[in-house]
This record gives structure tokens, sequence and C-alpha cells, in this order.
């Protein structure tokens, strides 16, 4: 395994930019951090020398080369170590290998039969040791939860999972030997689609999560902003109608229970009685059935109003839409985006929403994104 001392803040922010934007000749990276070129020389010389950083090929046409100087972009050695990634769900852990610039190389899942933190660890270190055969040696683990972590390393509440204070971090370590850090999934969702993903390069970004639950995670100058709560769902308190409809547990008018993948079908059960799957509630309503139709129209229009919040208080450059959930927006995308406008200033810019299709080993990336952090930011940096 790839050996890097600590980082100093300064040559942290340097191997940041190469990693996440390069290869970067030099004057590039120096313009892009405020830096002289003898700054930089300086930082860069132990960055190249531990392997962290390389020299590329010289690259005419730069600056540099103008200048009479070879320009040679820094850059990062991609597959010179690989990093693992979960997602643990309710009811399988999904696994990704990925390389630094978090390429996904490999993808592995086993279903769970318990939830039992021994046996959940054991699976996973299962799948870690499956997944780094034929590859560089990992560096670490990243791990994604849904549910409430704290200090990287504990799961203090998970309903997914049944879980609180559940020493992930160290069961797992303790299986595979490499240093594993654990967040909660939206986290390290964030954490990648603004380091790797479609907050790259962006000062202030959103991404909202739906499917099993309501995800909500925001960047501002560039880095995520973490909360006491991360992890508990926002989406139960936020309100989207208070005469709307009842989730099992009696909150009424919630982006729970209007928009969730659960909350959905609860309400197609306690209207028809029948147990009727996510797909084929969509699918109803796409051809028309009353009933279905119903639901998933209120469904878009909350959709609407919670983007449209979000875009008038946080000011994002873009928000991600992404879960298991964002079939929605194929049947009834329209509605999203009347309900949106008709929720803002009527000469207010379009809000630049992406949907992204993605499943559970998407998030694992995510949780490998966290990994790579730790190893290049250094622990507690992140």
């Amino acid at each position: 395994m790839t050996e890097w001392l600590p980082l100093s803040p300064a040559e942290r922010s340097v191997a940041i930019e190469a990693l996440v934007h390069g290869p970067l000749s030099r004057t590039e990276l120096a313009r892009r951090l405020g830096l002289s070129q003898g700054s930089l020389t300086r930082l860069t010389k132990p960055l190249i020398e531990s392997g962290l950083l390389v020299e590329a090929p010289e690259a005419g046409g730069g600056a540099e080369a103008r200048q009479g100087r070879p320009s040679r972009p820094l850059g990062v050695v991609a597959d010179s170590c690989s990093f693992l990634g979960f997602k643990i769900t309710g009811d399988t852990v999904y696994g990704v290998a990925t390389t630094l610039r978090s390429e996904v190389v490999g993808r592995l899942d086993r279903p769970l039969t318990t939830h039992d933190p021994d046996a959940v660890a054991g699976t996973v270190a299962e799948l870690a040791a499956l997944l780094a055969e034929g590859r560089p040696a990992p560096a670490g683990i990243g791990i994604g939860v849904g549910g409430l972590v704290r200090g990287r390393a504990m799961v203090e509440e998970s309903p997914f999972l049944g879980w609180r204070d559940v020493p992930l971090a160290p069961l797992v370590q303790e299986r595979t030997g490499l240093p594993v850090v654990v967040e909660n999934d939206v986290a390290a969702l964030t954490e990648a689609e603004t380091w790797f993903g479609a907050g790259r390069g962006l000062e202030r970004f959103a991404v909202l999560t739906i499917g099993a639950g309501i995800g909500y995670g925001l960047v501002l100058g560039g880095r995520r902003v973490p909360f006491a709560e991360e992890g508990r769902g926002p989406g139960l308190h936020w309100i989207i109608d208070p005469h709307g409809p009842l989730t099992p547990t009696g909150e009424r008018g919630s982006a729970v229970s209007l928009l969730t993948i659960p909350g959905i079908e609860y309400q197609i059960r306690a209207a028809t009685g029948r147990d009727i799957g996510y797909e084929e509630i969509l699918s109803g309503a796409a051809a028309g059935e009353p009933m279905a139709s119903r639901v998933v129209g209120e469904a878009a229009r909350a959709l609407g109003i919670l983007v449209a919040q979000i875009a008038n208080f946080a000011l994002p450059q873009r928000i991600l839409l992404a879960g298991e959930g964002v079939g929605l927006m194929d049947v009834a995308g329209d509605t999203v985006h009347r309900t949106l406008r008709a929720h803002r200033h009527p000469l207010a810019d379009p809000v630049a929403l992406e949907t992204k299709v993605s499943d559970f080993h998407d998030w694992a990336r995510g949780a490998a994104v966290l990994a790579i952090q730790v190893l290049v930011l250094g622990e507690g940096q992140v």
C-alpha cells in the first residue's frame, strides 16, 4: 500500500487541486491557488517524492512552453492504489473498488440475512477481500449508512438497521486491517459529487435524494456543510402541505409522506387496500390510472416546492436530484418544473436541476471517496 506522509494545509490544497482538476500545468496550479512559482515548487516537491503527485509527459502549447520552459503538468497516478466503498441498506451490502480518482473498477453485493453488527462487519470484510483481488492494494475503506454517524466511526442511530451505538469502523478495521471511515450515506454522496461529480468546481451546490427516505446535502464555499442532526432525516419534519397525507407514524403532509417510496406505496395501500410497488405505481400514473395519477401528481408538486425552497434560500448554482425514487421525474417531470417555477420569483434565473439515475453502487462509490479524502486530507480534516 502506498504510504503518504501527513500533509500540511498548503500541501493538502495542492494535492486536492491536482487530484480533482488535474493534470494541471504548474502555471495553472499556481494561478488557481494564488501561489508564486517558488512556493508551488516548495510545496510540490515532497508530494512528488512521496508518489502522491507525478509529472506527466511534456505538453506543448502552454504558457511555460511559450516561455522556453517545458510544460510538465502535475497529476496523480489514478491506479497506483485502490479504495473500497460500501453502502449498507436494510437488506444488502453493496461494494465497489475505485481508483484514486473514484473511477469504479469493480462492484459486488451480498444480501444481509441479519442485522447483527458482527455479522454485517463480516460481510463487509468478505466483500473487501474479493474486491481487492487482482488490484493494487487497497489504501482504505469507506462505508455509507443511512442514519446518524458520530466521529466517522460510530453508528449512533440507524432506523434501517435497527442499530444504536454500533462501533462499525473498529469492527470492520479489525477484520480487514485497513483504515475505515464511516459516514452518513447522503453526506458521502454529497462529498463524491462535490469532488468528482455534478458539484465539482462549484461554490454553492445542493444534493436532494428521494428513495426510502429524504436526504439533503449542502455545499457552500466548495465544502460540504455538516450539521448535528445529519442522518436523522430532515424530510419527516419538512412540511410541504399541512393538510396532506399521513405517514404510518402520524406526520401529516411531510416530504416523507408525500415523496418517499414507502410514503407513496402507503398512500396507495391506504386508498385501495392493495400492496403495489413503486415502479408499478409510476407505470399506472403514466397510463392515466386515476389513483396512481393523483398520488404521483401530489408527489411531483411536493418535489417542485421542495426544490424551489432549496433554490430560494440556499441559492445553489446547481441542485442534484438523486436516489432510487428519481423515476418520478420521468413520469411527472413537467409537473415538477411547473410547480418549481410557480414558487420562484417570475424573473428568477431557471434552477439548474440535474437528475442522476443511480443505484446503490453509486452510493458505495460515494463512501469510497470518503476514504480517498481521509488519505489525501488527513484524518479529521474533511
